[in-house]
């Protein structure tokens, strides 16, 4: 019982931990989850900072071939909704607010046919976390013929991204190529960085007090769920007829037993000779 008051005290008390990766997608082109209804050059993915130069991307059609046709950088663009961020600074997490999207820029080769399609990434940001996932949408335009002579691409991410993404490439190369922060400082504002803004950060004195609170619902539970203490202790009862330590002396058998051929409770008689 304590122990799932603590919990619930703690789920209620305490704040989600916010994600502490960057670089993340903010919007795409065609959105995830839509209908596009005409057949689109190219997918655009727009990320708070500008990906990797190895970036990884591809689309696969409804029957799991692929349709992309390479990708290239855009130009960035003020994003019409603002993306919050967080970095850790001396344990605590402090939000930044990202309003410029850097846009990747996806050609698609054709659409073969209807149903849905799938846009993959996987970046590596300049903190060094990996960035991936994915953006689906179903497709109901007309089909496209493929260009001549072009050939479905099957490559997957290069080695020394994979080696990055699950952590085993340097920690010190960013997304762009550019050195991180060797004190463990959040890395350098990539570009259009100025444009964030920074609120307050996750207060440390909150969470000893939130300690504090936690025991506190412990002990009162623990207290509330304890049996009242007895005074003394009920002395066990004794047969009838033993005296009590220093009580009445136990009752006598009411009658005595009764000898044969005394009926009267007087001396036996003698038989004559």
């Amino acid at each position: 019982m304590a122990a799932s008051v603590a919990t619930l005290v703690v789920s209620l008390l305490l704040p989600a931990a916010p994600a502490s990766a960057h670089g993340q997608l903010a919007t795409s082109t065609p959105l995830t989850g839509t209908v596009v209804r005409e057949p689109l050059p190219q997918l655009t993915l727009f990320f708070t900072e500008k990906p990797a130069a190895n970036a990884h991307f591809a689309i696969s059609g409804p029957n799991g071939s692929r349709v992309d046709s390479g990708w290239s950088f855009g130009e960035p663009k003020r994003l019409d909704k603002p993306v919050t961020e967080y970095f850790k600074v001396d344990g605590v997490f402090e939000p930044r607010l990202y309003h410029t999207g850097f846009p990747a820029l996806v050609t698609v080769a054709h659409w073969p046919a209807k149903g849905r399609y799938t846009a993959s990434y996987l970046s590596v940001a300049s903190d060094g976390e990996a960035v991936r996932g994915d953006v689906t949408f179903d497709y109901q335009g007309p089909s496209t013929p493929a260009p001549a002579g072009w050939v479905a691409p099957t490559a997957g991410p290069d080695a020394t991204l994979l080696a990055q993404a699950e952590g085993e490439g340097s920690a010190s190369t960013g997304a762009t190529g550019g050195p991180a922060d060797a004190t463990g400082a959040p890395p350098s504002d990539p570009a259009g960085a100025a444009e964030e803004q920074r609120d307050g950060g996750f207060p440390a004195w909150l969470v000893p007090a939130l300690i504090v609170v936690v025991v506190s619902a412990i002990v009162l539970v623990a207290a509330r769920r304890r049996p009242a203490t007895r005074g003394a202790s009920t002395p066990s009862r004794r047969p009838a007829g033993s005296a009590g330590k220093g009580g009445t002396p136990g009752r006598k058998a009411a009658t005595p037993a009764r000898k044969p051929g005394n009926r009267s409770g007087g001396p036996p008689r003698r038989g004559r000779r």
